[in-house]
């Protein structure tokens, strides 16, 4: 999921680790000074560089080996006047789309379901119309984006309600799974599946219905027991309809506009059915790095899925970055190669990744949606010296 703009969404889970750094300038100076021997000069640099590019604050934790990191810039609520902390749990978008991957690679290892299945097969009769065929869609294909579906958060009409100022009327509407499919097989599929790629939020709606049938259980139960609750990831949380922050958190702000000088919209309060699935996670960066270093050194999948999971795609216009099954592998300019995702949601922008020994990880947050700086962020915490 993404935030302000229909076109932000298309393209934010991809952009958010593959777009070029962007130059930046601005006023805002920094709530946090790193120490000089710090080894993360140059992150906190790219930290205060994003806030100066129209952020409101930013979040960042770094993990190396046994030593953590901690970064932060600006503002966690433009009111008060109050920091960004650590501890701020965070709308993290996408992200979610790797815990819903690995609860299916999961359920695959234990001979519960098989990656090759057709949609059909768990979701009778849900992807028809307009050319879509759930009979010829498997689930791989939809962990990584080869199934052609179209994207529901692409359509006009949702683009009108829920990310521009149709938003503030319609914040707190609930959106059921199959509602949303319904909105995305209105249009044509993108392509015949598994010829080409497009990054589709419906994907992972259908894929948190598979693990439903799968299990009998709400896809969040499933990530709660397997992952969740063994991990201790204790500021994780799958919110459904709820639209508060659990605390600690700070605001979210959006211009839900295109231009970046129309007014800000706090906009921390929301239904979370609208990403569900796709991009209703609420975490910290704490969480997300003991999440991601968990997946890349082997605690939650076999090898058998795992070599599944990190079997890549090429994305179009994205030179070195590939998509597996709800993780990226991106290629950053000095060479390093990191694994992990994005996630952009309404007033907030996040970004997760670790090296594939998992050793070093890096989860961020910015608290607006129509400001970059995480990909300068990300290079300047592997590739600096």
């Amino acid at each position: 999921m993404a935030g302000r703009t229909t076109r932000r969404v298309r393209h934010a889970a991809v952009a958010v680790v593959a777009a070029a750094a962007v130059a930046v300038g601005g006023l805002t100076g920094s709530a946090y000074a790193a120490p000089a021997d710090s080894g993360h000069r140059a992150t906190q640099q790219a930290l205060d560089a994003a806030v100066r590019a129209g952020a409101p604050g930013a979040v960042a934790v770094a993990e190396r080996g046994r030593h953590s990191w901690t970064g932060t810039a600006g503002v966690a609520d433009q009111r008060t006047g109050e920091k960004r902390q650590a501890q701020d749990r965070f709308r993290a978008g996408s992200i979610t789309k790797t815990f819903v991957a690995t609860v299916l690679l999961q359920l695959e290892a234990e001979g519960r379901l098989s990656l090759d299945d057709s949609v059909e097969r768990w979701l009778p009769g849900l992807v028809r119309g307009n050319g879509h065929d759930g009979r010829k869609v498997t689930v791989r294909q939809l962990l990584n984006h080869t199934s052609g579906v179209f994207n529901y958060t692409e359509d006009e009409e949702f683009g009108r309600t829920v990310f521009g100022t149709g938003f503030l009327q319609h914040r707190y509407d609930t959106w059921r799974p199959e509602q949303l499919v319904r909105v995305a097989t209105a249009h044509k599929p993108y392509f015949a599946p598994g010829t080409d790629w497009h990054y589709s939020n419906t994907n992972y709606i259908l894929a948190g219905l598979v693990i439903e049938k799968a299990t009998g259980n709400p896809y969040a139960k499933e990530v709660q027991r397997r992952i969740l609750r063994p991990l201790r990831l204790d500021a994780t949380v799958l919110p459904g309809t709820r639209p508060g922050m659990p605390e600690p958190a700070g605001r979210a702000y959006s211009k839900l506009s295109p231009d970046a000088t129309a007014p800000t919209h706090d906009v921390t309060e929301l239904n979370p059915s609208l990403a569900g699935a796709a991009g209703e996670i609420v975490t910290d960066a704490r969480d997300l790095n003991d999440f991601y270093r968990a997946l890349l050194s082997g605690r939650l999948l076999p090898p058998r899925q795992m070599r599944a999971m990190t079997t890549t795609v090429p994305v179009p216009d994205a030179p070195g970055v590939g998509y597996g099954l709800g993780i990226m592998s991106i290629r950053l300019s000095c060479g390093t190669q990191v694994w992990g995702h994005g996630g952009g949601i309404h007033g907030s922008s996040s970004n997760a990744v670790v090296t594939r020994d998992a050793r070093h990880a890096l989860a961020m947050n910015l608290n607006g949606d129509w400001a970059g700086g995480s990909q300068a962020v990300v290079e300047a915490e592997f590739c600096s010296k």
